[in-house]
């Protein structure tokens, strides 16, 4: 009975959560700092519920097409060849640009634990976490699931010990100050879209789990559902932890400003969460993009690999190290487009008006802001 609960719910239900939970909260707790803790949770109101519709739609997408596609080869299915060859050079692209942020943040976290006792730059551990990342990413799904549901336990764990600990240092007025939107200052406002559509993605993996459940495949709904809201409760206790102990003094990835709060070995700690995060993060994408060079473009096994996993590395040696803006746009543009796309292969299967519209016309306001954003 236990061994039937793992396989049919917690493993599937850890992959995906596991997938899901990224580098991309990371930057929450600053972005509420910068837009004030109610409208913060006005956008988990409403982007969770939009992105667990997106997911259950993408999971029905799913059912009703052959195994053994992934997005590009879910467009092309349903939406033709060249709408298939678009996607796949976007889906590409958005990948990279996630891939190259969970390595600029591990790396980092990493050269922050252990370069005060072994010395060493932030490269050194940049291509330590790299060379530890290929050899995950070369075993595939079977390795990874498991390693997710760890992953996922040590993480809550971390983030519980981490609660005790700092309890005493909580301050609900920190949690709480006063929004700038309040003080007529509105050039933040549309700042949490991309972050939070990037932070509770979790599209690419959904065929993986539906092929985790063959045979069970009517689970694949409450999967998805529980899956989905896991993360967004963990993002919103990790905002109110991190902001409740370093207010105003937070900073753009969250855990560095605990060091003045905690002190150096529960801040080591604290920078294991970032490690643990982004290092499921990065194997599962990678896994997602090398299945995508593997099933939708014929590329032989070992060549995906080498483009998955060595891309993000070229791309971090060439000075690419911006951390939010490229969550921002990777979540709000390639991701938007994503939605769009998943939106009209709903359509094929004959899904609801009432659902797809709604849903668009977010996603198509997203990508204007995004894009406007960074061309100003």
């Amino acid at each position: 009975m236990l061994k039937d609960l793992f396989k049919n719910y917690i493993y599937p239900i850890a992959t995906l959560s596991g997938s899901i939970i990224g580098v991309g909260f990371l930057s929450l707790p600053y972005i509420t700092l910068k837009v004030g803790i109610w409208p913060m949770i006005f956008y988990f109101i409403v982007l969770t519920s939009l992105m667990v519709f997106l997911h259950i739609i993408f999971g029905e997408i799913c059912l009703k097409t052959p195994d053994f596609k992934r997005f590009p080869g879910f467009v092309g299915f349903y939406l033709g060849k060249p709408a298939e060859k678009l996607i796949i050079i976007l889906t590409i692209l958005g990948a990279f640009g996630v891939l190259l942020a969970y390595l600029i943040i591990g790396g980092q976290f990493l050269a922050t634990i252990f370069s005060p006792f072994f010395g060493g730059e932030v490269f050194t551990y940049v291509i330590l976490y790299f060379i530890i990342l290929s050899f995950i990413v070369y075993f595939g799904i079977k390795l990874i699931s498991k390693i997710e549901f760890w992953a996922l336990i040590l993480l809550l764990s971390l983030f519980f010990i981490i609660f005790v600990r700092g309890f005493s240092q909580i301050k609900l007025g920190n949690v709480f100050l006063a929004s700038p939107l309040l003080a007529g200052d509105f050039k933040n406002i549309f700042l949490p879209y991309g972050a939070v559509i990037f932070s509770l993605w979790g599209t690419g993996l959904i065929p993986e789990v539906e092929e985790m459940l063959k045979g069970r495949k009517k689970l694949l709904k409450n999967v998805i559902i529980i899956a989905t809201l896991i993360p967004a409760l963990v993002y919103l206790l990790f905002i109110f932890l991190i902001l409740g102990i370093t207010g105003s003094q937070t900073t753009d990835s969250a855990l560095v400003g605990l060091y003045a709060h905690f002190g150096r070995g529960l801040f080591s700690l604290a920078l294991c969460i970032g490690v643990i995060t982004t290092f499921t993060a990065f194997v599962t994408q990678a896994l997602i993009l090398k299945k995508v060079f593997m099933y939708d473009m014929g590329v032989g096994e070992f060549p995906a690999w080498i483009f998955v996993c060595f891309i993000p590395l070229i791309l971090f040696l060439l000075g690419v190290n911006s951390f939010i803006p490229l969550i921002s746009f990777v979540g709000g543009v390639f991701l938007g487009i994503d939605g769009l796309v998943i939106l009209l292969m709903y359509r094929k299967i004959g899904g609801k008006k009432m659902i797809m519209y709604p849903l668009a016309l977010v996603f198509i306001l997203g990508i204007a802001y995004e894009i406007f954003y960074f061309i100003k």
